[in-house]
């Protein structure tokens, strides 16, 4: 089961009334008509409980399980929960003071309002007795967060479709799955965040696409392949890639909210799925295991007219046209300044070496796999388009569709012109990408386009929240230095 959006079945009166007169339908926050058909649907059904979920600032699904027969309170009235779960880092500590008078912009840690998403429901093919629904959060007041990722991205696509474009995004989305070998599951271990488990493969690598290693993970690859099928993600293709356990999943176009969800889903269906049969998932873009190969996420993009034509395909060979050259300049311009919202984590500037398939400058090229920018684009090819490999799987792609929309229709708004394209790519004399996240974080603070963009509020936010994550790896002792060192002095 889906979306509950139909008519309400004659055996169910009563539903509707009490949304309407709910908390958030008085704040016009939901859809009464879209609400009071999918609790039709859910109690028709045999789900039980109901995870009421928002992605947070890491593209992390974090909220509360209601069981079913509360389930209608929530589409009234919302869901409350602490505001600090806005405020974490990566290893889940809040980084802002929210008990000091100044410094946080949520002071107290009281509450926000999770507002559902009826089109997001999902039930859970891997646990059906159960279903997931996305949520927006807001003020109790309903005002909104204007950090809050699902709404940036909302924001975005709005400003897009003021110029009367839209926006198509595919996915390629590269991961590991391991077996567990020692779940480090010690009180010792209950760290902040917690110790990783211990773990091994279940294929050798560097037998890229081969039949016979994708027969030995096929039935991994199954129960990934039903569970996203299950979930109505327009799943394409299921991949071995290059590195020992590595796979990639490949998503048909949709609209960049859907493909958000999607993104978010993804990642937390492959964990829980393969959680449940003994098996470690990590979109972690480098483990740090024995010759594994980076991870990266390749982000398919391309621009509509009001009538969905596209508008990178183009009428001669080898011209780009007005829109695919503006929407690559700005990508280009602010490759740097996005590299916090397309790679926010220490581990994803590690992906960023030469002669690896992945890029380490700011270049593009025609169908070039070592250029950040990949040129698809062909006359008479309705889905031309471009794809950004700059990006790691752990980006939040909420935050990161916003990047691409807000530099694509700069460079368009600008009239700015695409470079040539280069042909070697780790060649090229082009700015390099950043070598660290503490360098895009000083990128990012100081970028007037995203402050002007965003607002200094939210810069500001997502500043604080990744200068806490960088200031912890700074100060941890490394084992290069104990190698380094230890012995030495």
């Amino acid at each position: 089961m889906r979306s509950g959006v139909q008519i309400v079945p004659n055996g169910m009166p009563g539903l509707t009334d009490p949304i309407k007169q709910g908390a958030l339908a008085s704040m016009g926050l939901m859809n009464v008509d879209a609400a009071a058909a999918l609790l039709a649907d859910v109690r028709n059904s045999d789900v039980e409980t109901v995870r009421v979920l928002f992605a947070d600032q890491h593209g992390v699904l974090r909220g509360k399980t209601v069981v079913a027969d509360a389930f209608g309170s929530i589409l009234a009235n919302g869901m409350a929960v602490p505001s600090t779960l806005l405020l974490k880092d990566t290893s889940h500590r809040t980084a802002f003071p929210v008990w000091s008078a100044e410094g946080s912009p949520m002071q107290g840690a009281g509450d926000v309002l999770l507002v559902p998403d009826p089109a997001t429901y999902r039930v859970l093919p891997w646990s059906p007795h159960s279903a997931w629904i996305l949520c927006d959060p807001v003020h109790k007041s309903g005002a909104p967060i204007d950090f809050a990722p699902r709404p940036l991205l909302a924001r975005a696509i709005r400003r897009l479709a003021d110029t009367g474009l839209q926006m198509r995004v595919g996915l390629e989305v590269e991961f590991h799955v391991y077996e567990i070998t020692d779940d480090a599951l010690r009180h010792t271990a209950a760290t902040m965040p917690p110790q990783p488990p211990h773990t091994r493969p279940l294929a050798p690598g560097f037998q890229f696409l081969t039949e016979t290693t994708y027969a030995r993970l096929e039935p991994v690859m199954d129960d990934l392949r039903r569970a996203c099928q299950g979930m109505g993600l327009p799943l394409r293709s299921v991949e071995v890639e290059m590195g020992p356990s590595q796979f990639e999943f490949t998503f048909d176009p949709a609209d960049p909210m859907t493909h958000a969800d999607t993104m978010v889903m993804f990642r937390t269906l492959v964990k829980e799925v393969c959680a449940a049969q003994g098996l470690h998932a990590t979109f972690m873009c480098r483990p740090a295991v024995a010759n594994a190969c980076s991870s990266g996420w390749h982000l398919h993009q391309s621009v509509l007219d009001p009538d969905g034509l596209n508008m990178m395909t183009p009428s001669e060979d080898g011209v780009l046209t007005p829109t695919a050259s503006g929407w690559i300049a700005g990508l280009l311009e602010h490759a740097v300044a996005s590299c916090l919202l397309s790679t926010p984590s220490v581990n994803g500037y590690k992906r960023y070496q030469p002669y690896q398939l992945a890029p380490d400058r700011i270049a593009w090229g025609r169908d070039n796999r070592g250029t950040m920018i990949r040129g698809l684009m062909a006359q008479g090819d309705s889905a031309s388009r471009i794809e950004n490999r700059v990006g790691e799987p752990t980006a939040n792609p909420y935050y990161y569709f916003a990047s691409q929309i807000l530099s694509g229709l700069d460079g368009l708004a600008r009239g700015l012109g695409a470079p040539e394209p280069v042909e070697e790519a780790y060649a090229a004399s082009a700015r390099h990408l950043p070598t660290s996240l503490g360098q895009a974080i000083d990128v990012f603070d100081q970028s007037a386009f995203y402050r002007n963009a965003l607002g200094d509020a939210t810069v500001d936010y997502l500043v604080q929240v990744k200068r806490a994550e960088w200031n912890r790896y700074l100060a941890h002792v490394s084992d290069w230095e104990q190698a380094e060192y230890f012995g030495l002095y």
